[in-house]
């Protein structure tokens, strides 16, 4: 488990303060993956319970201990959800649409109604663009937050239970893919992964539009 600074409630305090009181954080996964959807986390978390033990950004935590940790998360979280993007809507639509699929659906999967919606990173991926309704209940106001994963509660909530829900899926998926080795690589670019790219192409959950594909002697 890591050693580094726990993330904290402080962005979620200040909001608070500035009289807003639903305030759940927001993080993606899968991004960066060349098979398999790109999915999104959200989580409302109890201000006054402190949360699990070696709760951290999952990028910070090991695959083993990110499982332990799920069913914890989940437990104390108010409410959470996860939404996805196929491959397929990656290839027609683009990343960043693709992104606000999943987190549409993510928040759609919500019980509660979100005022404020922390997202980690400097970009609003959330917000369609020339939308001028942010504050109503179908879109609430996005604050984004750089490193939130690793700072922030909430996001850090959702960053665990967006992994382990895409790692699930993908370990599930290998089963139809052995040679691909998704259960470990989850669909990210690997020496096993490259190699059965090699030499048997793209399976039905690749994303055809990246631009590794070029490079493949057949599609």
């Amino acid at each position: 488990m890591s050693t580094m600074a726990r993330p904290s409630t402080k962005a979620e305090q200040s909001l608070l303060e500035e009289g807003f009181d639903v305030i759940v954080g927001l993080d993606e996964v899968g991004r960066g993956a060349w098979a398999g959807p790109v999915s999104v986390g959200v989580a409302l978390i109890p201000m006054k319970v402190p949360p699990p033990d070696g709760l951290r950004d999952s990028k910070l935590v090991s695959e083993h201990h990110r499982e332990a940790l799920f069913p914890l998360v989940a437990a104390w979280c108010m409410d959470w959800s996860v939404g996805h993007a196929g491959p397929d809507e990656c290839d027609q639509w683009g990343m960043t649409i693709a992104l606000r699929l999943a987190a549409q659906r993510a928040l759609a999967g919500l019980t509660c109604i979100p005022d404020v919606v922390l997202v980690d990173g400097g970009f609003d991926y959330v917000t369609e663009p020339g939308n001028d309704d942010a504050g109503t209940v179908q879109n609430p106001r996005i604050r984004t937050l750089v490193r939130g994963d690793a700072t922030c509660t909430s996001i850090a909530a959702a960053s665990i239970v967006a992994k382990v829900t895409r790692d699930r899926m993908m370990r599930d998926l290998s089963e139809s893919f052995p040679a691909f080795d998704f259960d470990r690589n989850k669909g990210y670019p690997s020496p096993t992964h490259r190699t059965a790219l090699a030499g048997r192409g793209l399976t039905a959950i690749h994303r055809r539009s990246w631009s590794y594909v070029e490079n493949l002697p057949y599609r």
